[in-house]
């Protein structure tokens, strides 16, 4: 059976149509999880970058100059560099590209030494942070260690005068896309930082319009 029975088009009043939203979302599933609040003090973690397509890389040769130089990590996730044609570069850390780009050299190079330093920062589509809805500059953030929610909701310059924010949800795809109830208002509006939380890589914030 329906949850909600569709009403009739014609002679809509818009007090029934504001009733209408309101059932509508009383009957779609409501996030019952909740996230702890933001550490105050900084907590170990052993999170390490992930280089993504359009990352720039400083790929630095030892006593070989003329070989280090600055590249892109192209759409495709590969990267092209002097000695070295084509190699992939997405999804890996910085050091084992760098492990990757000596084996390469070594047919060239006696026992190359290779540092590869990321000085634009993308990262894979997987851990990029994305904000939907209304948010005054909805978009996608790379994911930057520590990050918190009012990191994020800085970045995107907060709410529309049309956000529902204590309604929000951030989906957590690294948890089988769960979702944790947020609030936004009390955090933004009124201060209070324990509805602060820290973010994840690949999180997704969803911020819905007010119904009224």
């Amino acid at each position: 059976m329906n949850c909600i029975r569709k009403p009739a088009a014609v002679g809509l009043s818009k007090t029934l149509a504001l009733a209408f939203l309101a059932l509508l979302a009383g009957c779609s599933s409501v996030p019952s999880a909740s996230l702890p609040p933001a550490p105050t003090v900084a907590q170990s973690t052993d999170y390490t970058y992930i280089i993504g397509a359009g990352d720039s890389l400083n790929v630095i040769v030892w006593r070989n100059p003329e070989i280090s130089m600055s590249v892109p990590v192209r759409p495709d996730g590969k990267m092209s560099a002097p000695l070295v044609e084509e190699l992939q570069a997405q999804g890996k850390t910085p050091v084992e590209l760098a492990r990757d780009i000596e084996k390469r050299l070594s047919t060239y190079v006696r026992d190359p030494v290779v540092t590869v330093l990321v000085s634009g920062f993308i990262g894979p589509y997987s851990e990029q942070i994305r904000v939907v809805g209304e948010a005054a500059k909805p978009q996608f953030l790379p994911y930057k260690q520590k990050m918190t929610l009012l990191d994020l909701m800085i970045a995107v310059g907060g709410l529309t005068d049309f956000a529902d924010g204590n309604a929000a949800i951030i989906q957590r795809t690294s948890e089988g896309n769960k979702q944790y109830s947020v609030r936004l208002k009390d955090l933004i509006k009124r201060g209070d930082t324990s509805a602060n939380v820290e973010m994840r890589p690949g999180d997704i914030l969803i911020i819905p319009q007010s119904l009224f």
